[in-house]
């Protein structure tokens, strides 16, 4: 369909058509290629795949015959198709699969502001990159697909649990270490105290502020792409039955079970829209994040983390309190790496014994510079 706005393109939007129509062609030959190399629904999927990309590539070459300009051949079958086929052949698909979804998703926006683009187009491309990640999930390594069937594995759908881990474990570490160099230059007590009370309010504040601004730009993404899923849905909603087809066989399904399924699905939107978020998007709509609880939970960890060291002068003060510090310090990095080391399902000694040498080390670099610099201007 010629451009409305513009009765003969320019030079450079000829030029951009061309490149974009190379482009689909060569994807297509890629999906044909790997196709070849398939077996079973995994193989049909591919060929789809490919359809679409023809789809595309006829897209593009029916615009520049609208506009009275030279069509070009199809070339060579590019190098990286013919390696990514020896690979697939000498080994499996799988193997390559990763390669090909990531040079996907880098190119999955590429019609998201494309004027000359046919509706339906961005949502595929973007479908593209979901649909190979299916593929990839669909042939787990034995420990992945237990992993996926267990129900007691731990997730953090609202960055909480993440920021109050990271809180805890920056607290003691950074001003464990501000408190080090203070003590280790020689400095009274009343300066330690007002140096670690200093250290764990910026650094609370901080931390929160940091958690709140990151997890809300991250909230706004996520928004932003079930938005797009939703404005796809009702613009276009066969080419997201197809999307939903392709993923469920891609899962497994025969091309008339997924058919079915698709169907029950397309027939709510809402029902729709939950799905192809979940599925395509991999995001959970009623659990995006939750920007006041990262924040709250990062402060008040990072303050809890930074109070140890300061308890003991709290009390006392010159070695006692610096020893009785240090051996809080200690505790608490071991109890922290624990903690962590059973939230990962890992050794908890190893996460501990991790923690305490990294925590240690901060702390004695700066307890070792503070001596310096105290023993210097003293």
């Amino acid at each position: 369909m010629p451009d409305p706005t513009s009765d003969q393109p320019d030079a450079s939007r000829l030029r951009r058509w061309r490149e974009l129509l190379q482009s689909e062609r060569e994807a297509a030959a890629l999906y044909e290629r790997l196709a070849q190399a398939e077996t079973g629904e995994r193989r049909e999927v591919l060929r789809e795949l490919a359809a679409v990309e023809r789809r595309h590539a006829a897209h593009w070459e029916g615009r520049l015959r609208d506009a009275g300009a030279e069509v070009p051949p199809p070339g060579a079958v590019p190098l990286r198709t013919r390696l990514l086929g020896r690979i697939a052949d000498h080994w499996s698909v799988a193997a390559v699969l990763p390669l090909v979804e990531r040079s996907e998703k880098a190119d999955a926006g590429t019609y998201d502001a494309e004027p000359d683009a046919a509706p339906g187009m961005a949502g595929e491309e973007r479908g593209h990159a979901r649909t190979l990640s299916h593929l990839n999930e669909s042939r787990p390594s034995a420990r992945e697909g237990i992993a996926r069937r267990e129900t007691w594995h731990r997730g953090d759908r609202s960055g909480a649990l993440r920021a109050a881990v990271f809180g805890v474990s920056d607290g003691l570490v950074s001003n464990t270490a501000l408190v080090m160099g203070f003590a280790g230059s020689g400095s009274s007590r009343t300066a330690i105290v007002l140096a670690g009370v200093a250290g764990l309010l910026a650094g609370s504040f901080s931390m929160a502020a940091g958690e709140y601004v990151s997890m809300s730009g991250q909230r706004e993404m996520y928004e932003r792409e079930i938005g797009l899923e939703s404005q796809e849905l009702e613009e276009d909603p066969e080419s997201e039955r197809e999307e939903l087809v392709l993923l469920y066989r891609a899962k497994g399904l025969s091309k008339q079970e997924a058919g079915k399924v698709a169907d029950t699905i397309m027939a709510d939107r809402d029902v729709a829209l939950d799905t192809l978020a979940r599925e395509e998007l991999g995001l959970d709509p009623d659990a995006l994040g939750s920007p006041w609880s990262a924040a709250v939970s990062s402060m008040l960890t990072f303050a809890l983390g930074a109070l140890v060291v300061i308890l003991p002068y709290l009390v006392t003060g010159g070695t006692t309190a610096l020893v009785a510090a240090v051996c809080l310090f200690l505790v608490a990095l071991a109890a922290v790496g624990a903690g962590i080391g059973l939230l990962n399902g890992r050794t908890a000694w190893r996460s501990a014994a991790r923690q305490v040498v990294v925590g240690a080390l901060a702390a004695a670099v700066t307890f070792g510079v503070g001596r310096l610099i105290g023993t210097s201007v003293s």
